[in-house]
């Protein structure tokens, strides 16, 4: 490890004043299901109130990995490992594939945890980069660059974080044709899946087009269900169950209550209802921001998010993004995101996958602050 600690930057931020403002815009999901909107079946609300609040099985209950395992193409419950979180199936699996002095790749700009990780258990790290002038899209060149034979590690977030753009077909293949090159693993955090805006179409997961895929996800962000802290990771069965034993040291499980809540909500027959309001919030929200984006003339400049409840907007002030940040959350009671934590000076994270009037008073205050300074 190194001897200089790098904090999660995003996390503690958020974590430090999320609870502090009147209007928070700093989320990266939609607006959270109430459990009464979750679950619409009496039956299986009589069964959940039966369920006796024990340890469920440590690797997942079997009913929730075998809905989980027909979300992936070929996969069957052998191949999922449920998590705390794709935050805890993200750490396992950079525990599990690295060994001291392997490189890894990191996708930027991204939610950031796996670059910090990198660094803290003392791993070379290198990066490439999704790029504005591209629509957001992966920098080709810098992805070549970026990966040699020393790398073990390839880590990505699509539909991505915080820039909401859905690799296209063709960066998708450059990213296997280089790791397969070079024999690296791809680490896909794959969280906004179904969180689409300009498609019904659900992004495809890795998993199942290279050999040498982990594929994370969670109920936080399409499910619109983040208090469960339940994700999973789905990758070759010899590797999943090495993550499961690293795991046992780590959380032991999730709970049984969110096993239980997660399979009802995977469900084939639940499923499209959840990520239909998803998408509805994630539409019409963003509708509201590009149209409040407009209002800001040359202040403000946003490629349009192909996916999630979350844009990266780009201001035209002098200010650091923190500073700007930290006036708002101190001045207006609102919080967004700023670019920092991102590694992206004069740019921030705007969450949009909220009641309209929420948004609508949050993005007045924005506002505000951005008129205020130079």
């Amino acid at each position: 490890m190194t001897s200089e600690f790098v904090p999660f930057g995003l996390e503690r931020i958020m974590s430090t004043w999320e609870n502090e403002v009147d209007y928070n815009l700093c989320e990266s999901g939609v607006h959270p299901l109430t459990a009464r909107q979750l679950v619409t079946e009496p039956g299986f609300l009589e069964s959940l109130l039966d369920t006796e609040i024990n340890y469920p099985q440590s690797n997942g209950n079997p009913e929730l990995r075998e809905n989980i395992a027909r979300l992936y193409p070929g996969a069957t419950a052998d191949n999922v490992l449920v998590t705390v979180g794709a935050i805890q199936a993200n750490a396992t699996a950079f525990l599990t594939l690295l060994e001291p002095g392997d490189e890894v790749a990191v996708m930027v700009p991204n939610y950031m945890q796996l670059w910090g990780m990198t660094q803290n258990f003392g791993h070379p790290l290198s990066t490439f980069a999704l790029k504005e002038e591209l629509g957001w899209g992966v920098d080709t060149d810098e992805l070549e660059r970026a990966v040699s034979d020393k790398t073990r590690l390839i880590a990505l977030v699509n539909p991505n974080n915080p820039t909401g753009h859905i690799l296209t077909q063709d960066e998708r293949d450059a990213i296997i044709r280089v790791a397969d090159k070079h024999g690296a693993w791809l680490l896909c955090d794959e969280v906004y899946s179904g969180a689409e805006r300009t498609t019904d179409v659900e992004t495809p997961s890795f998993y199942g087009h290279y050999d040498k895929v982990i594929a994370n996800n969670s109920m936080s962000k399409a499910y619109g269900l983040p208090g469960l802290r339940l994700g999973w990771s789905v990758g070759p069965k010899e590797v999943v169950a090495q993550m499961w034993a690293r795991q046992d040291y780590l959380t032991i499980c999730a709970t049984m209550m969110a096993n239980k809540l997660a399979a009802y909500a995977l469900r084939a027959d639940v499923r499209p209802r959840i990520l239909a309001r998803t998408r509805d919030y994630v539409r019409a929200g963003h509708d509201t921001l590009e149209a409040w984006v407009a209002k800001q003339g040359d202040v403000l400049r946003m490629t349009p998010s192909q996916a999630a409840a979350i844009a990266f907007i780009r201001y035209n002030k002098q200010i650091n993004s923190t500073d700007l940040v930290m006036r708002l959350i101190k001045e207006k009671s609102a919080f967004v995101v700023p670019g920092d934590m991102f590694g992206l000076d004069h740019f921030l994270r705007v969450s949009f996958g909220l009641p309209a009037p929420y948004v609508n008073a949050g993005l007045d205050r924005l506002a505000e602050i951005l008129d205020s300074v130079d």
